[in-house]
């Protein structure tokens, strides 16, 4: 009987944040042992994927510790400590009895004092489990994939989409070339390419041109004989790092050569796409998005979701404070929904308030300056509990959420969702699990990147991108990175260094 141990330590680090993201952030969603089957168990997530090969294979799991939590500041450096330690010891335990180890990873963590902590993780994974002990790696699209990390592994694969429909799907692609290897089946050999660029995660939504084609270029080179698997990092801009960027790294079956010409020809095709990358979809300031939703809502056009991508935070109040500026002013703003705004001080400043009650407080702008100046918002209290549900959306479909006392905050005009744990809204569920009818409003102010793309795109009449001043703009030039190298488009504009660095030995 097959065992395979399953473990991961996810995290989307935003270095530019100034606030550290602590133990406690992660133990709110973490799961240990036994507990990981029942948790993930037929969900969307790359845990379900794994979950799903094993059962399909009659191969026995052993939960070490899944432990994540949302984008946010710098994992602290006791946070990381801990979580890396009891990893690392749990899969020490089961060295000797599982055959291999499946691992879930961001690509995009940052440690206090650390600029590649997955790093650090697989080096010590390494040292006690063996350099030939059989690892399988599943990251998110959006990880910056340094070459030594990406070939520590004997098997990486990433998500392939974004909106990230796809995370149990590269999950059970991990699983099942681990499983591969185990039957000797397979000699799984890698070649990584870095083609110097790193876009903005706006536009990384990968059924937007020129990223669709060149994503489906991947897909039919992960196709060809004496491939196993290829995937493009398309990188993480947010986090400032040496290794920041994107990386096309191609598995083969015993032939090294044949995975360094993958590389080589994608990593070619980026370079040479990089400016329409880079510039991909129309940006709107608050005010010109809104001009342009009033012109859209007078035609019939309905309901207009505005995306306020550059609120790493969930708390910007850039957009909320022009909305309710114009409802002062014109006494007739359309019925606007604003999902999801974190603030655990106002969701319990609702709950003492009361369902019904009346309530003035300041929202948001609690996670840095950039977010902007807490707003003084008045309203009734339409919704105030524990807001704890599966998901329904198809991103992270069956996944348990778990976002504390939340709150709905309703003028009449707009209706504010208050959460006391950090959450994107990125399908319907805030509507349908706090009593609103989404076909009530007219405008819809999201803050996701492109994760709201599979649930909103069917049912946004349309969509218009908000530019903010906050730690997440499309435009990365001005953001003050320190530790990017040269050669990276577009934060340093030397020439993209396409170098080839293969092979698993060479670790």
């Amino acid at each position: 009987m097959t065992v395979l141990a399953i473990g991961g330590l996810v995290h989307e680090t935003v270095t530019f944040l100034p606030e550290e993201t602590n133990l406690a952030a992660f133990e709110h969603r973490a799961s240990r042992g036994a507990e990981i089957a029942t948790t993930f168990a037929g969900s969307n997530t790359v845990y379900g994927g794994f979950l799903s090969v094993a059962r399909d294979n009659d191969v026995t799991v052993e939960g070490l510790i899944c432990a994540e939590c949302a984008p946010s500041g710098p994992v602290s450096k006791a946070a990381f400590q801990a979580l890396s330690d009891e990893l690392v010891s749990r899969a020490t335990l089961w060295r000797d009895e599982a055959d291999g180890l499946l691992l879930h990873l961001h690509g995009a963590m940052v440690a206090r004092g650390d600029h590649d902590p997955e790093l650090t993780l697989l080096l010590r994974l390494r040292k006690v489990l063996g350099p030939d002990y059989p690892i399988a790696v599943a990251m998110d699209l959006h990880g910056n994939v340094g070459a030594e990390k990406a070939l520590l592994a004997d098997i990486v694969c990433g998500f392939r989409r974004s909106p990230h429909t796809d995370m149990a799907e590269t999950g059970a692609r991990a699983a099942s070339l681990l499983l591969r290897k185990l039957a000797g089946e397979i000699t799984p050999v890698a070649a990584v390419a870095r083609p110097g660029l790193v876009l903005p995660s706006i536009f990384t939504a990968t059924e937007d041109s020129p990223l669709k084609e060149i994503m489906e270029e991947v897909r039919e080179a992960a196709k060809q004989p004496g491939i196993l698997d290829v995937t493009l990092f398309l990188g993480f801009a947010y986090a400032d790092v040496p290794e920041i960027g994107a990386t096309v790294l191609a598995i083969a079956d015993g032939d090294k050569a044949l995975a360094i010409r993958v590389v080589e020809r994608l990593s070619a095709r980026l370079v040479e796409a990089r400016e329409a990358l880079y510039t991909a979809a129309p940006i709107y300031d608050p005010d010109t998005a809104l001009d342009k939703a009033a012109e859209l809502l007078a035609e019939g056009v309905r309901p207009i979701v505005l995306l306020e991508h550059a609120d790493r935070g969930n708390d910007s109040t850039h957009l909320l404070q022009t909305m309710l500026d114009r409802s002062t002013q014109t006494g007739g703003f359309p019925r606007t929904a604003v999902p999801y705004l974190h603030d655990r001080i106002a969701a319990t400043a609702a709950a003492s308030t009361g369902l019904k009650g009346q309530l003035m407080t300041t929202l948001g702008g609690k996670s840095s300056e950039m977010a902007g100046y807490p707003v003084l918002f008045s309203g009734f209290i339409k919704y105030t509990g524990n807001l704890r549900y599966a998901i329904t959306g198809p991103y992270r479909t069956g996944e348990i959420i778990d976002l504390g006392l939340s709150a709905v905050i309703d003028n009449g005009t707009i209706a504010v969702i208050v959460t006391s744990h950090s959450a994107a809204a990125v399908d319907t569920d805030p509507f349908t699990q706090t009593g609103l009818d989404i076909d009530e409003f007219d405008i819809i102010a999201l803050r996701s990147k492109t994760h709201f793309r599979a649930a909103y795109e069917p049912i946004a009449g349309a969509i218009l991108i908000v530019e903010t001043p906050d730690w997440g703009p499309a435009d990365l030039i001005g953001l003050p990175y320190r530790n990017v190298p040269p050669g990276v488009f577009p934060i340093t504009m030397g020439p993209p260094d396409d170098g080839i660095i293969d092979g698993l030995d060479d670790v």
